[in-house]
């Protein structure tokens, strides 16, 4: 029989739903349960596939190739489940859904509502998730928003029919007033006003606090808010998100809702696996610095690959610090000045002409002195068009997608992808088979020379070149084996030179890192 957990959020936003709700979806697994953690955009943008890493942070990429909130990145993280199209909803895909079979007449001429068609539409999604023992959905944005209005209109109805069912988990703010030295709880007492409002009231209260919070602080907002004490915990500041399970299972909040759902307690898991990454992580004292190359200064635009590295050098027993280097500033003058300090670089992936040179320069600086540098996606492009230039002798070599009348299209537009028009969801997405080179360096990382990644892109190494590559020193060792496109590139006789089209970041978890930030940080850190 499978359960549903709401996750709300209110006061204000990026209070970490996300972190919750992946929190909760781990405590849940450690007692033995089967979970999938759902995400609720009400944005109407049918993904974030063709938003502004500026506009929504990074876009994740599900095994099934779709485009989605970061959270689902955080969900993968700490559970190791492996999400799809089925974890993702959005405003503007319920809507599309609905119109679509109005069109189609599915509906036999009755006027289309927001109540019960919407709605109808979205407690559909939430319910198709029946294949585990709980589903934990987390509702984008804050109560009181107008576009979240059919979503929780559709939650108040699904808590109703499924009574003990269904749980809400509700997480809001106390803010610490410094002049006054003082907690309030007002905010918090609004928004479950807010969210009472909407027909819902939260079983189980998350408060979101800088400052320790008092018995008597949780006492009065139970009180005003009608929630159980045993069910109001906190969340502080921590040194680290991947401290928040421990936290909350310290505090009882799977036993919390496990007895909300009538369900046995029992003892509290001990979460070996997870202790002893946190041990790594408290213990790891040598620094080593990345310098990571891209053109979005803006945290959430690489968070997965952010997390990556972090999580490699939490097991490589070192605390990896993270130098933005933005390449719209890197020139071949002031390239060695800005990888000062850096014991190596990531290229990140991204899209359009800007910062492309840069990033170029950076590649080219990484080879001729033998740092370390791991290209992604775009970066790995960059590798191959720095090599073009440099090492073959073709000057104006570039990618199609920067220069279209460019003569030496080292990177150009796959073949399926040249008649395409709508631009959302149409890139190579999803996870793709590659076949490694026996004796390359990739293959020995990996240990297996079959593996499977995820991808995010519409340019592809063009193979009319491939033997002039291998010629030179530049191997291709990773090839798809249905396509034939060039997925991994090395340089062997480089410290460590590799470029991967794929996003390896997709597939990292808390507890198995992804074997490539692992080589990268292994040799980085000698």
């Amino acid at each position: 029989m499978t359960r549903y957990i709401f996750v709300t959020g209110g006061v204000v936003s990026s209070l970490g739903k996300g972190i919750i709700s992946a929190s909760i979806g781990k405590l849940l697994q450690a007692r033995g349960y089967t979970i999938t953690i759902q995400k609720i955009d009400p944005y109407i943008n049918i993904d974030p596939g063709t938003l502004n890493p500026y506009e929504h942070g990074e876009c994740y990429v599900t095994v099934d190739g779709t485009e989605t909130d970061l959270d689902l990145g955080h969900y993968e993280r700490f559970t190791g489940i492996r999400t799809t199209q089925a974890n993702s909803v959005t405003t503007g895909k319920i809507y599309k859904t609905v119109i679509d079979k109005e069109r189609h007449g599915d509906y036999l001429g009755k006027t289309i509502q927001v109540v019960p068609h919407i709605t109808d539409e979205i407690k559909h999604r939430i319910m198709q998730n029946t294949d585990v023992d709980f589903v934990i959905q987390e509702i984008g944005g804050t109560i009181g928003d107008i576009e979240a209005a059919p979503f929780l209109e559709a939650i108040r109805q699904l808590k109703w029919e499924l009574g003990n069912r269904a749980a809400s988990v509700h997480l809001t703010y106390i803010p610490y007033l410094k002049a006054a030295d003082e907690l309030k709880t007002k905010p918090t007492q609004h928004s479950v006003k807010e969210l009472q409002a909407a027909g819902i009231q939260p079983d189980v209260l998350v408060l979101r606090t800088e400052k320790h919070l008092s018995d008597g602080v949780r006492q009065k907002v139970a009180s005003f808010c009608n929630v159980d004490l045993e069910c109001v915990v906190q969340s502080e500041d921590l040194p680290s998100i991947y401290e928040v399970p421990v936290n909350m299972q310290r505090q009882g909040l799977d036993a919390a809702l496990l007895r909300k759902f009538g369900l046995p307690v029992g003892e509290t898991p001990k979460m070996e696996g997870w202790h002893r990454f946190l041990e790594l992580q408290r213990t790891a004292n040598k620094e080593v610095h990345v310098g990571l190359v891209g053109k979005y200064d803006l945290q959430d635009a690489y968070k997965s690959i952010r997390e990556s590295l972090i999580l490699a050098g939490i097991y490589n027993h070192v605390k990896v610090k993270i130098d933005f280097i933005n390449s719209e500033n890197i020139t071949k003058e002031n390239v060695a000045e800005q990888f000062s300090g850096v014991a190596g670089i990531l290229v990140c992936p991204g899209f359009g002409q800007r910062g492309i040179e840069g990033k170029i320069v950076a590649v080219e600086y990484a080879r001729l002195n033998n740092l370390p540098a791991f290209g992604v996606c775009l970066g790995m492009q960059m590798m191959v068009i720095e090599f073009a230039r440099n090492v073959l002798g073709y000057k104006d070599a570039n990618s199609s997608e920067m220069d279209a009348n460019t003569p030496h299209n080292v990177i150009d537009m796959m073949e399926e992808q040249k008649t395409i028009t709508n631009l959302g969801g149409t890139m190579r997405l999803g996870a793709y088979s590659c076949n490694l080179r026996e004796g390359s360096r990739v293959a020995e990382i990996y240990g297996s020379l079959q593996i499977s990644e995820r991808h995010r892109h519409r340019y592809e190494f063009n193979n009319k070149y491939k033997d002039e590559y291998e010629k030179n020193g530049m191997k291709c060792v990773g090839v798809n084996p249905e396509s034939d496109l060039v997925e991994i590139v090395e340089i062997p006789c480089h410290r460590w030179f590799i470029g991967t089209q794929f996003h390896p970041e997709y597939s990292s978890t808390v507890l198995h890192p992804h074997p490539l930030f692992m080589s990268f940080i292994k040799e980085i850190a000698q």
